[in-house]
């Protein structure tokens, strides 16, 4: 696939899981950081109704939201959605190899276990089962490259949540 563009900034669950499922896709992109006090005349042009992040672009035709990687199949699409909203014990959501589900979770909790440092609460050590799956999600291959360190995430909210 070439002309492959997303904008997004560093620090958003959101663009971590489109990294992730374009990388497990094998898709070659160009990464456009933003800066979400001064956004860029293109990430208005690609958003112009909610000119939020992330947007992949393909061959100038821009996918807004976070959920651009879907299986093409509309059954299966509905599936993925489907188990988004639903968690089961199992080593991943779609058996032994992770997959869109996983990644549509795992990112996001990523960053919640940031809030919950700065908000000094424990909610997700609680849950046995989840913290389990996000010990194995975290060490997959391609969600350790991507994700961030959550004591750089720390860092970068702390000023922000005051």
């Amino acid at each position: 696939m070439e002309d492959l563009k997303l904008f997004g900034v560093w620090y958003s669950p959101f663009v971590c899981r489109v990294k992730c499922a374009l990388q497990l896709k094998g898709l070659n992109h160009e990464y456009v950081e933003e800066d979400l006090s001064n956004k860029s005349e293109l990430l208005l042009q690609y958003n112009p109704v909610h000119k939020k992040i992330p947007v992949l672009v393909h061959a100038g035709k821009p996918i807004v939201e976070s959920y651009p990687i879907l299986p093409k199949d509309p059954y299966e699409r509905s599936k993925a959605r489907f188990w988004t909203k639903f968690m089961q014990d199992k080593k991943f959501f779609g058996g032994d190899e992770i997959g869109f589900v996983d990644l549509a979770i795992g990112t996001v909790l990523h960053w919640f276990k940031v809030v919950e440092t700065l908000k000094e609460v424990k909610i997700i050590e609680t849950c046995t089962h989840l913290q389990a799956w996000i010990e194995r999600f975290s060490q997959v291959a391609v969600v350790k490259e991507n994700l961030l360190d959550h004591d750089v995430l720390v860092a970068h909210f702390k000023p922000l949540m005051g």
